[in-house]
């Protein structure tokens, strides 16, 4: 199967959102602070800008800097979420309210 490439980015997705490819498919992903410094934010749309998840996460690793470069890894969706930043991984983990 092919790697989806990154489509063109609708205007409904946050400027600040990532691609990441996959195989046969693709998402855009943005991430955001909330009032908790564990917790954050985070939204996945799909290739053409339909949001298909919206909900708060907690970062099970202590370090994540929301202010310095990162990057979304595999394996990301809408119940887990893998961000690299200098190195180190992070594991986003949906919070169930």
């Amino acid at each position: 199967m092919k790697i989806l490439n990154q489509p063109v980015q609708p205007d409904c997705i946050p400027v600040s959102s990532q691609w990441l490819a996959g195989q046969g498919a693709g998402s855009w992903f943005w991430i955001g602070l909330t009032n908790s410094e564990k917790e954050f934010q985070i939204k996945r749309f799909s290739p053409t800008g339909v949001l298909e998840c919206d909900r708060i996460f907690i970062c099970n690793e202590i370090g994540f800097q929301i202010s310095e470069p990162f990057a979304f890894r595999y394996l990301s969706h809408c119940a887990y979420c893998t961000i690299i930043q200098n190195e180190m991984e992070f594991t986003f983990s949906f919070v169930i309210q």
